[in-house]
């Protein structure tokens, strides 16, 4: 069998390496700091019917929906005569775990080679799993992605906390696109580093929005990493929300960095076995949390929006319901953030599952009712996202949610 494309320092000049979407305000931002580093990158943004299609046609129907809409998307902008095959990449991550974030990079590359074997596929990863590609991500890059992970779930939340309530049509909007191109000039110039300056300023503006003073009913989304994020997973959910009238309330990325690293040197005392990746990841937890702490600080004191959650906090709301070695998948992490968005006031929850995800169907709905008899006030709802679901019986479920929803 021959050997799949590799991507090349040579092929940092020539080609256009495409990313499927899955957070747009992070995704522009860490696009931003790829090209500052010599990288060409696109954002693919398609939605279209043509992308499932794709995905079926290449990838099995029983395979985790996520990866079929990943490939589907990959396989469509092949085909769609925008690019030049020959001038082209693919980038998927890789986590380390068990699940799409790590095995599906090799579905992905099956099914480029049968039409395309020259296109090369990269895997971003922090754990060394490929490391004969040209496509490096460096200390400095890494410190830039985690910061670009900061600036983006602020920036996040904040738009979700203003957007139901603005009284300037698409004001919340052009406050984030302004943010969006600040912060990119700041990765290039460093001025990202100052980032107490830049949380209070960010919060100035959004706080200088007109915003009407009647609340809205607040709905969490929790779930599978992929679809509780991506627009093209789960149907723009959050427009959905907005449509609707409620308050999108979305948990930060950065939690599910924190989960990993945690999950990491939570393994390594479960099976004594304690390594320098161990020791790495510690040390990685450690700062990333002071970072996250930093930023509840400046939000608690700026005093107009909620801060995002304590994430030692999450842990230990984990561990009033499954222990932390359950980490396959989202693991413990979705059932932590249903209990926080309970207990913070969040009453109405969404659990946006992909089909074939069993651990997260196990972690999510068989942990829904625990979460109940501890917040009877927790009106949970699992809504499964798959090719064979129509959006009209995904809508028509949360509106029945919505129809028993409690004001938070």
């Amino acid at each position: 069998m021959a050997e799949h494309a590799k991507f090349t320092e040579e092929m940092k000049k020539t080609h256009t390496i495409l990313v499927p979407n899955m957070l747009p305000v992070h995704f522009k931002l860490f696009i931003s700091m790829f090209e500052q580093y010599g990288y060409h990158m696109e954002l693919l943004e398609t939605s279209s019917r043509a992308v499932v299609d794709e995905g079926l046609k290449n990838v099995h129907n029983d395979t985790c929906y996520p990866a079929l809409l990943v490939i589907g998307q990959f396989l469509e902008a092949l085909k769609s005569g925008r690019y030049d095959v020959n001038r082209v990449a693919l980038l998927i991550t890789q986590t380390g775990g068990g699940c799409r974030a790590s095995n599906y990079i090799h579905l992905l590359r099956k099914a480029v080679e049968r039409e395309f074997p020259q296109v090369p596929v990269i895997s971003l990863n922090f754990s060394g799993l490929e490391k004969d590609s040209a496509f490096k991500v460096t200390p400095p890059m890494f410190l830039k992605l985690l910061y670009g992970v900061l600036y983006g779930d602020l920036l996040m939340s904040l738009y979700n906390q203003c957007k139901p309530y603005e009284l300037e049509r698409d004001a919340t909007d052009q406050c984030l696109a302004k943010w969006q191109k600040r912060l990119e000039e700041s990765f290039a110039n460093g001025g990202y580093l100052h980032t107490g300056r830049n949380y209070r300023a960010i919060l100035e503006d959004f706080a200088k929005l007109e915003r009407s003073k009647v609340k809205k009913i607040r709905v969490g989304i929790v779930g599978e990493i992929y679809v509780k994020y991506s627009p093209l997973a789960n149907n723009d959910l959050e427009k959905f929300l907005l449509s609707e009238g409620c308050e999108p309330v979305v948990p930060a990325l950065l939690e599910f960095v924190m989960y990993c690293a945690a999950g990491t040197v939570v393994d390594a005392k479960l099976y004594d076995h304690t390594t320098n990746m161990t020791r790495l990841y510690r040390l990685g937890y450690k700062l990333i949390y002071s970072r996250l702490k930093q930023q509840i600080r400046i939000v608690k004191q700026h005093g107009v929006f909620d801060p995002p959650h304590d994430f030692e906090e999450v842990r230990r709301a984990a561990d009033e319901y499954i222990s932390q070695g359950v980490s396959m998948g989202e693991g413990w992490l979705i059932p932590a953030e249903m209990a926080m968005l309970a207990k913070s006031g969040t009453k109405n929850i969404i659990c946006a599952q992909p089909f074939g995800c069993l651990p997260n169907h196990i972690v999510a709905k068989g942990m829904s009712r625990a979460i109940k008899q501890k917040h009877p006030d927790a009106n949970i709802v699992a809504i499964d996202y798959d090719p064979g679901a129509t959006r009209v019986n995904q809508e028509n479920r949360i509106k029945l949610m919505l129809s028993n929803a409690k004001q938070g």
